[in-house]
């Protein structure tokens, strides 16, 4: 018999450990190339670990909740012949399809690991349509992602995604509901920054007229030309980024000691994501300070597409240096954003909308209607006083007030 160690892959230059979240399988299960073995979660992303081998599960080392470092054996595979001799997936799933009867699912064309049919069987999911589905994995493998995705769309019944359990109160019927994971790491998160980071927060109110002039104007063009929507996201990183160039000392970090100061050279901008489950992600667009507008769109529409399609890698969320939260999204005049750690500064980005503003001309004051906008800038008062967090502020706000209205795309 022989014997095959299987490890945590890498799943992200950044990342170093991983949290096992689940095992999908037990001693003694046959298992597929490919099959997922467990999940495992980094920060805010939950990925599947797939088994580099099939043969049958002989010995795992770890309980569900336990760190393992990337690179750690975490399970042990037995082949009944040569390692490299692989059994087709499509003859080990007859051999493993404990979770439903042969006569619920027939042999199937396309290999469905024991997770996805559970997640078929509790949701009473149609195994005709499941394995119409384009799979995301190796060969076409439906993932537990691609059928989650297909619960997820609009056209089929909503599915629950939350266990909810009816009780009553004196005052009432009321429900519990348990977090899923992604909002309890977004919990400890948001609750470690405010424990971590003395929160100030600025503001400022900017006159957005040209921007928005110029970005009606020139929108169906740039589409036309670089085949990517404009929004005003772009636009306003551009902003952010020119005004970090001028006030490097924004885009640092503090060492665990907190007593050295970590200074980036790359701009990292994080975009504050909701997701469809209304929970947050916040995806990185790398290096920005080296992109041009067209370059900001393209990585604004990508970052935030993979999001919100549930396609994001642990890189995709990783090395952060600055976050931009635009809850004008959701009608909000202005917010108060927490820090993403270990950034030392957030910006958010209100409602457009339009107000009376007075100005001055030749002829004496007028009062005329302006588009504007709050900016909230919430920074860590460890290493960031007023003064340069408000002359940063006052920056962006600045770039966007003075955006050039003649500008070629």
């Amino acid at each position: 018999m022989n014997k095959i160690e299987l490890t945590i892959p890498r799943l992200g230059e950044s990342v170093t450990e991983v949290t096992l979240s689940k095992w999908n399988v037990k001693v003694g299960d046959v298992v597929a190339l490919d099959e997922t073995i467990a999940e495992v979660s980094t920060d805010k992303v939950d990925s599947e670990v797939p088994s580099t081998h099939s043969g049958i599960i002989k010995e795992l080392k770890f309980e569900e909740g336990d760190i393992i470092p990337v690179g750690e054996v975490f399970a042990i595979l037995e082949f009944a012949e040569d390692p490299k001799t692989e059994t087709s997936a499509e003859d080990v799933s007859l051999q493993s399809s404990e979770i439903i009867p042969e006569d619920k699912i027939s042999k199937p064309s396309k290999f469905l690991s024991p997770l996805v049919k559970k997640i078929i069987k509790e949701e009473n999911l149609a195994v005709d349509e499941i394995l119409k589905i384009d799979g995301s994995g190796h060969n076409g493998r439906i993932s537990k992602n691609d059928v989650l995705n297909y619960i997820k769309n609009p056209s089929q019944q909503k599915i629950e995604e939350v266990k909810v359990v009816s009780t009553s109160s004196s005052t009432g019927n009321s429900e519990i509901i348990e977090m899923d994971k992604m909002r309890q790491l977004i919990s400890k998160h948001m609750k470690k920054s405010k424990q971590t980071s003395p929160h100030v927060t600025a503001y400022v109110e900017p006159d957005v007229t040209n921007l928005v002039k110029w970005r009606e104007a020139n929108k169906k063009a740039f589409e036309a030309k670089y085949n990517q929507k404009l929004t005003y996201t772009p636009i306003i990183v551009d902003c952010v980024v020119r005004a970090i160039k001028d006030f490097p000392m924004i885009n640092v970090s503090v060492d665990e000691t907190e007593t050295k100061i970590i200074k980036h050279h790359d701009i990292n901008i994080g975009i504050a994501t909701a997701l469809p489950n209304n929970n947050l992600i916040v995806p990185v667009i790398k290096s920005a300070n080296t992109l041009n507008l067209e370059g900001l769109a393209k990585g604004v529409n990508s970052i935030v597409d993979k999001a919100r399609n549930n396609k994001l890698s642990p890189d995709d969320i990783s090395g952060g240096t600055f976050t931009i939260s635009n809850v004008g999204t959701f009608g909000n005049l202005m917010g108060t954003p927490i820090i993403n750690q270990p950034e030392v500064a957030i910006l958010a980005t209100g409602v457009i909308k339009k107000k009376p503003a007075v100005l001055e001309s030749e002829y004496g004051d007028l009062v005329v209607v302006r588009q504007f906008m709050y900016l909230s800038l919430s920074f860590d008062h460890r290493v960031i006083d007023g003064s340069l967090g408000g002359v940063f502020l006052k920056r962006i706000s600045d770039y966007m007030e003075n955006w050039d209205i003649n500008q070629s795309i």
